[in-house]
């Protein structure tokens, strides 16, 4: 059952619809070559029995019925009584050609036929295919006659014809066929020719991460929905694209820091010999550090997963804001950072309904941010409000130019790019992209006087 399909089934839909097409046709002229040479047939022999009756009722006008006897009269043409005619009276057989015998087959034929009342016709086979037929003689006044005559055809001519009809029938069927086969490849191979240059478009576009695109090309319907599921395709594949790069350049950006603080610690370390306790010191750092940097990769690529909402957990807000602010303070491109972070709270069981790590991960971009900015400080407020907590981030520096504030959150966007901070532009994106993940969001609040204000909601634990 499959080795068949695979051996004999076409790989090319151009082969495929080509096969489809020619079975097609020839189950068509296979029925059509059966039907038209069935009529023929029965034509032919229409024709012969039309022939025989005809032959029949020529003879039957040398018969004569009258008188209560049956005799056949003598007449110029006596040559038809030899070609085949039999005349029976009363189911007795007066005369036969002279090429048969009372017990020839053809005669024996003939007395049946002469025996069911002179009506009908027969064919019968010895050697060659002959056809009788029986009519009987009219009488004068309509009384029932006793004379029949019999005449038989050879159908030997018209059995050649019907055989030359159905040669011709089966050589023009392999003809159509092959016109079929061949024009069909043709139009198929035509058609398809605009969809492989439609794929080969497409790898090309993929590949160069191209803005072309079908839509808007003139085309059959079909290749206008091809090249709609092409072009979604390609949105996709750059999307996938983007998505990759974003989250490379998120964890470039996230890591830059831990990493720092690690270089800094081991060149410290080595700079020359230290005690036991700034040893220990020292690998407490490095851990420290090095946790960070695996709860950042975890926290990313949990939030890359195709359709995944960030793992759930809880975190108690006002220690993870004391640690951050702590650790982001220390963790300074160029060593600690002169503005500190004041972290304020009323209530000190306060939780969002987030992982630790993922709270670090949205508050941590916007101290950096703000410690960046600020003038003589950052300061954090955390409060509950119903079903959610806010966590604010205010900073004392210049804020956020007006003509800038639409683009704030777009990834790799800097309203000052020379302002001498290092800086890829991608943390107030990522702090929205994983609260917005959580549940939460992240915003900017433009009605803030003095400096900048970041305001983090986030579901209540």
């Amino acid at each position: 059952m499959t080795a068949f399909p695979s051996r004999w089934w076409p790989r090319t839909l151009r082969g495929r619809l080509s096969l489809v097409a020619v079975t097609t046709a020839a189950l068509l002229m296979a029925i059509l070559t059966v039907v038209f040479n069935t009529v023929a047939r029965q034509h032919l022999q229409h024709q012969a029995d039309d022939h025989l009756r005809t032959r029949a009722t020529a003879v039957a006008t040398t018969v004569d019925t009258g008188g209560g006897s049956v005799h056949v009269l003598e007449s110029p043409n006596d040559t038809l009584l030899d070609d085949n005619v039999w005349i029976y009276a009363g189911g007795h057989l007066l005369e036969h050609p002279p090429s048969t015998s009372a017990t020839h087959p053809l005669t024996r034929a003939a007395d049946a036929l002469a025996g069911h009342g002179g009506q009908g016709c027969t064919t019968l086979h010895t050697g060659r295919a002959v056809r009788l037929c029986a009519v009987p003689v009219p009488t004068a006044g309509g009384a029932a006659s006793r004379a029949v005559v019999v005449t038989a055809l050879d159908l030997a001519p018209y059995l050649s014809s019907a055989d030359t009809l159905l040669f011709a029938s089966v050589a023009l069927d392999v003809a159509m066929l092959a016109c079929t086969y061949a024009l069909t490849r043709l139009a198929v191979g035509r058609a398809l020719r605009p969809v492989h240059t439609m794929t080969d478009q497409a790898a090309r576009w993929s590949a160069a991460d191209s803005d072309e695109r079908f839509r808007g090309r003139a085309g059959p319907t079909e290749l206008t929905q091809l090249g709609g599921s092409l072009d979604a395709l390609l949105d996709r594949i750059r999307a996938v694209l983007r998505h990759e790069q974003q989250l490379t350049k998120e964890l470039s950006h996230e890591l830059r820091n831990p990493l720092a603080r690690i270089i800094a610690e081991l060149d410290w370390l080595q700079d020359r010999p230290r005690s036991e306790q700034d040893t220990r010191t020292c690998h407490t750092a490095v851990a420290d550090a090095a946790q960070s940097m695996r709860a950042i990769c975890e926290t990313l690529l949990d939030d890359a997963r195709a359709g995944a909402r960030s793992s759930p957990g809880t975190a108690v807000v006002l220690p993870v804001l004391d640690r951050l602010a702590q650790t982001v303070a220390e963790e300074g491109p160029d060593g600690p950072r002169a503005p500190g972070v004041t972290v304020v709270g009323e209530d000190p069981e306060l939780t969002a309904g987030v992982s630790p790590a993922l709270l670090e991960r949205i508050v941590g971009p916007l101290l950096d941010n703000g410690l960046r900015h600020a003038g003589s400080g950052v300061t954090v407020r955390a409060v509950q409000l119903p079903g959610a907590v806010r966590i604010d981030v205010t900073d004392d520096g210049p804020g956020v130019p007006g003509p800038f504030t639409p683009y704030l959150f777009h990834p790799g966007q800097r309203a000052t790019p020379d302002d001498g901070h290092t800086g890829a532009g991608l943390g107030l994106s990522l702090a929205r992209r994983l609260a917005r993940s959580a549940g939460g969001d992240v915003h900017y609040d433009e009605l803030h006087a003095t400096g900048a204000r970041f305001v983090v909601s986030l579901p209540a634990g």
